[in-house]
């Protein structure tokens, strides 16, 4: 409407930035949601007429252009040189058409193209924690979700048991509210969803008691998921129909749950590769050996050959993570560390220095070594 000062309803100054109108708006999405407020019919539809109001200033001001043409023209754009579509904002293609056409848009539905009914339910967020194999072989998880549901006291009418909703009086059931303005380009109409009744064009006179006419209900709902295999963290699977139920029978949202996969502690991932370390010994690296591998599938037994040298890679082909898009896995790729003994016995040192000697090797004398060269360091 005009005057309105889209700066006031959401609290923030002028200068606000991008960042500063965001969390204003979404502080008033949670304290204005219906979900969370028990309140008197009365008060839910003004809580909900706040809303409006709050996400058109908010529409507005998240957009630079738009935000330029209401600090220039106001709320209504209407100033010479302002934006002519200005009166547009917000509504659908339908409107735009019975602007220029007429009430008749003549795509076989009513004027402005939307249908009177029931919203959609809200879309649901919630985090799924899976164990690293999990993620990449795959899992059937339970999942508890607090989300609206259809009240079964009044099978999601909204309406008490032994009545129905009636047509809404302010739309006669069109669900709509039409305006006719003067613009630049001469007469306009728009339209925006009925605040008496949603949009459903139909409103309850008789309350559920359960619900309060919502016709929905917030509880706690478990699913089985399906995760499938090769899912990654961060990643984020679609339910479809599995979020909120609608008000007053509407349709529901869908469930999105975001993977938080926690890490394994002898393998990580590589893309489509599993990465894991084996260690090995001096004597096994350079004799050759048999090593016991972790894999997701349990311990498997590799051969390293004589001569194998530390850091040096094998690769096991399809232990790896499946292709989500097409078949098959990638590979484990399994790095043999060499460890070097540093706790030597006496016999064990003697034994290596012989080695050495046999093969023409230089190695430090044992004059030469750490306690020595503590004792030259005082003299």
């Amino acid at each position: 409407m005009p005057g309105e000062d889209y700066y006031a309803i959401l609290g923030v100054s002028r200068s606000a930035n991008e960042d500063e109108i965001k969390r204003a708006y979404r502080q008033l999405a949670r304290e204005l949601h219906p979900d969370r407020h028990v309140s008197s019919p009365s008060e839910a539809d003004a809580n909900e007429e706040r809303f409006k109001l709050v996400n058109r200033a908010y529409e507005t001001l998240r957009d630079p252009e738009r935000r330029r043409q209401y600090d220039m023209f106001g709320a209504d754009g209407e100033r010479a040189g302002g934006d002519p579509f200005a009166g547009f904002a917000g509504a659908g293609l339908g409107d735009i058409f019975d602007a220029f056409f007429g009430a008749q848009g003549g795509f076989g539905t009513r004027a402005g193209g939307r249908r009177a009914g029931p919203r959609h339910g809200e879309n649901v967020e919630a985090l799924l924690d899976l164990e690293f194999a999990e993620a990449v072989l795959g899992a059937e998880k339970e999942v508890l979700v607090r989300a609206a549901t259809t009240c079964e006291t009044c099978s999601g009418t909204g309406a008490r048991p032994g009545t129905t909703p009636v047509t809404c009086g302010t739309c006669q059931g069109q669900g709509e509210l039409r305006r006719v303005r003067q613009s630049l380009l001469g007469q306009m109409v728009t339209a925006s969803p009925c605040p008496r009744c949603n949009g459903t064009g139909e409103e309850v006179t008789s309350p559920c008691v359960a619900c309060r006419g919502h016709g929905r209900r917030v509880e706690d709902r478990s699913y089985t998921v399906e995760v499938p295999a090769g899912v990654d963290d961060g990643a984020t699977l679609r339910l479809t129909g599995r979020g909120a139920a609608g008000p007053r029978g509407g349709p529901p949202g869908d469930l999105y749950l975001h993977l938080r996969v926690r890490p394994h502690p002898d393998i990580t991932r590589d893309g489509t590769d599993l990465r894991a370390t084996v260690r090995a010994t001096m004597a096994q690296a350079a004799l050759g050996a048999q090593l016991q591998v972790p894999t997701l599938e349990g311990l498997e037994e590799v051969t390293i050959s004589p001569g194998w040298a530390g850091g040096q890679e094998l690769r096991l082909r399809g232990r790896g993570v499946p292709h989500l898009q097409r078949r098959g896995r990638g590979d484990l790729v399994v790095t043999v560390a060499v460890d070097t003994p540093t706790d030597l016995t006496p016999n064990q040192e003697e034994l290596l220095r012989r080695f050495a000697a046999e093969r023409g090797e230089v190695v430090t004398p044992p004059e030469a070594g750490l306690f020595s060269r503590i004792r030259s360091a005082f003299k």
